[in-house]
């Protein structure tokens, strides 16, 4: 299920301890290349940072992500090396 809240510009990833704790070690990198990605689809939207949640991470944005950005972020994040993409759930 992917979901977005215009009034946060945040991307809100479901994921357990496991995968929070690998993606953490390397969210500089992760922000650097998601961006990377979102300006390849001609996104104006850009990767502020990425902050640990009880449940996950929360991806905060400049701007409300669309369609077509969540999933490339989505995309981006089961790609991610040592992500088990069966544990994450992007909202």
């Amino acid at each position: 299920m992917i979901t977005k809240d215009p009034s946060r510009k945040q991307v809100i990833v479901l994921m357990n301890n496991n995968n929070k704790t690998k993606f953490m070690e390397d969210s500089s990198n992760y922000v650097t290349n998601l961006n990377r990605a979102l300006k390849n689809i001609k996104s104006e939207t850009i990767v502020d940072f990425i902050w640990p949640e009880n449940s996950g991470i929360t991806i905060v944005t400049n701007k409300v992500v669309l369609a077509l950005e969540l999933q490339t972020i989505e995309n981006y994040i089961k790609n991610a090396n040592h992500i088990e993409a069966k544990e994450i759930e992007v909202l």
